[in-house]
């Protein structure tokens, strides 16, 4: 996995973004772009070439995936799910999930943390 050249690769606040354009595809890799870090999560952009994929992993926070363009297969707990751009799907935290790209695709993952209560 590489990342782009921009050394924050953060957003510039009040700047309108094409979210397809802020991260692209390359050839047989996987490309990720963290746009913004807070202590309540993040949001990362990323252009899987067609075949790329996470393995299966669980995070201990939720995650969601909305994508931007092209085509994702993400599996939830071994049920699998397949995204077109403009869709979006919530994988829970603790919860075993992967991503494949069947052909090449833009998407954000945006983490969110769960806040400690009583």
């Amino acid at each position: 996995m590489r990342t782009t050249d921009n050394p924050t690769g953060a957003l510039q606040p009040s700047s309108v973004q094409r979210m397809a354009a802020v991260v692209e595809v390359a050839p047989g890799a996987i490309v990720s772009r963290t746009l913004m870090r807070t202590d309540g999560g993040n949001v990362t952009a990323f252009a899987f070439d067609t075949g790329q994929a996470l393995a299966e992993h669980s995070a201990p926070f939720d995650a969601l995936v909305h994508l931007l363009d092209g085509a994702l297969v993400v599996s939830i707990a071994g049920e699998e799910h397949t995204l077109g751009a403009g869709e979006a799907i919530l994988m829970p935290a603790d919860v075993p999930h992967a991503v494949r790209a069947p052909s090449p695709a833009k998407w954000l993952l945006v983490m969110l943390k769960s806040l400690k209560g009583p």
